[in-house]
């Protein structure tokens, strides 16, 4: 059985010229509270996420069971939101272990919870574009 040992290996911040990097297992009260992270993308956390989730839930959980349906997915869009995922090597073969892909935030919001659950997929971080958050009106 894997335990992870410490849950902070799996929040982090980075940037680099095009991209903002968040470890998916920060939660949104985190981010906001954390100074290295854009004022920018914390306004549009407070302003247009305020209504649709908790802040004590995880950006893992947020992507994971986000849908086309809802104004988050739009937003994630406008960031134009990329999601670095682990998933089965094999989805019939369960056990041959995980590969890494990335995906595009309408891919993801694309799947149902049971495609989900079938690929082995884990969130595991969100890249959102630095030209998306500057073009974002707030």
């Amino acid at each position: 059985m894997n335990t992870i040992i410490n849950e902070d290996d799996f929040k982090y911040y980075m940037q680099d010229i095009e991209r903002y990097y968040f470890g998916a297992r920060y939660d949104y009260n985190e981010l906001i509270q954390n100074e290295l992270v854009p004022f920018k993308f914390k306004t549009v956390i407070t302003k247009y996420f305020k209504d649709e989730i908790d802040f004590s839930t995880t950006i893992e959980s947020h992507i994971y069971h986000m849908n086309r349906e809802s104004y988050d997915y739009k937003v994630y869009k406008q960031l134009r939101t990329r999601v670095r995922t682990s998933i089965y090597k094999n989805p019939e073969k369960k056990d041959k272990g995980f590969k890494e892909k990335v995906y595009k935030i309408e891919e993801i919001a694309k799947f149902s919870i049971e495609d989900k659950e079938k690929l082995g997929m884990i969130v595991r971080e969100v890249i959102i574009s630095k030209l998306g958050l500057w073009g974002f009106q707030v």
